[in-house]
């Protein structure tokens, strides 16, 4: 375990262009949190329930089959947690289960569009505005955005 720097040693760490973005990234990463409760409470879901809806969505942009197994990998939870997710989002109507036409023993999640409605008018503004603001920078920059967000995603789930 690391050591804290002195706490004299925080304004020079403040100067330092990395410290700068590990606090903003920290205040986005409270405020988006802060969000997906408040869409949480206004749709009578759980935290989790939110943050296994955004890896089925995932999983759908991708192509990836989503399972029970894969979910409850992702969310960190056992078999029986991951069992009570999905069976409040079926119950909700966000999330239903099919059988892969494949491999009927397997169970496939998808996401009903009415979840996909329910996101995207919560919290569509805000990624109009993300989108937006792309666009004040230009292709170059934002591959430089695009890799940098990507090197952190890749450190923190390595880490």
């Amino acid at each position: 375990m690391t050591t804290p720097p002195p706490e004299h040693a925080a304004t020079v760490h403040d100067q330092d262009a990395g410290m700068r973005l590990v606090h903003l990234l920290r205040a986005v990463t409270v405020e988006l949190d802060r969000m997906g409760e408040r869409f949480a409470a206004a749709h009578a879901l759980h935290p989790t329930d939110v943050r296994a809806l955004i890896c089925l969505l995932d999983a759908a942009r991708t192509g990836t089959p989503a399972t029970p197994g894969t979910l409850g990998t992702h969310l960190g939870l056992n078999s029986a947690g991951t069992t009570a997710v999905v069976d409040r989002l079926e119950r909700l109507g966000h999330v239903r289960r099919e059988r892969d036409t494949r491999d009927r023993r397997r169970v496939l999640l998808k996401v009903d569009e009415s979840a996909v409605t329910l996101g995207w008018s919560f919290f569509g503004p805000l990624i109009q505005e993300i989108v937006a603001l792309m666009g004040r920078y230009d292709t170059t920059e934002q591959a430089t955005i695009e890799r940098f967000l990507s090197d952190v995603h890749k450190a923190v789930t390595q880490g």
